[in-house]
């Protein structure tokens, strides 16, 4: 799509650093550089005002990636391209079917009511819960990666979403200051959601999550 509206050498295409390095790539085969822009810390999305900040006379696009089934604020971003002429493309998650969507709209309904010491996510509008993802505060140690490693020896299963921002790769690597982008990176934390979970399971996820809750800072 890049490629096919004139995307090429010379140009710089706005992208997210908080996700899959697939992006970044698409944009380098195109023969464009890649150009990371902070995200909402609520969405994961990219932000439209770090997206203006990060634009250049050489910026021609912005690819905006909708995240963990939480959508971005589209109406921001096209009205940001716009008003500068640049190409605004998205990139979207797998389709599920609607009553999987509402089974994990239940189950995540179940956790928001039940977790304690781990911000939940914000159900925004049509959030369909592709991944369940929380918050762990730090306070001065890595507890992220501690109350993980906790949560799974009580035999549940999670993982951090986003293991290393795009621009911290070897190959993509920038001096640029996305402080949003390292703190999801540092702090979040996906907790199961699937269609499948029976209330067993979700009981035992948030037993498991809740007695750890004493090695973080209160929720907010």
């Amino acid at each position: 799509m890049l490629r096919a509206a004139g995307v090429g050498l010379g140009d710089e295409v706005v992208v997210p650093a908080f996700g899959n390095v697939e992006v970044a790539e698409a944009v380098a085969k195109a023969g464009a550089m890649p150009v990371f822009a902070d995200i909402d810390p609520v969405t994961y999305c990219l932000d439209a005002s770090a997206v203006e900040a990060a634009m250049t006379a050489r910026t021609a696009a912005v690819v905006v990636v909708h995240r963990f089934g939480r959508l971005a604020d589209i109406a921001r971003l096209h009205a940001l391209g716009a008003r500068h002429g640049l190409l605004v493309l998205e990139q979207g998650e797998s389709e599920a079917p609607y009553d999987e969507i509402a089974q994990r709209r239940e189950r995540a309904a179940y956790l928001h009511a039940k977790l304690r010491g781990v911000r939940t996510p914000d159900d925004g509008d049509g959030h369909t819960y592709q991944q369940y993802v929380v918050r762990v505060p730090g306070n001065g140690r890595p507890d992220r990666d501690a109350f993980a490693r906790a949560v799974r020896a009580k035999g549940v299963e999670c993982w951090v979403p986003v293991k290393t921002p795009v621009h911290r790769l070897p190959e993509f690597r920038r001096c640029v200051s996305l402080p949003e982008t390292e703190r999801a990176s540092d702090e979040t934390l996906a907790l199961p959601v699937d269609a499948t979970l029976t209330k067993r399971d979700m009981q035992r996820i948030v037993s498991a999550c809740n007695a750890l809750g004493g090695l973080l800072q209160p929720a907010f």
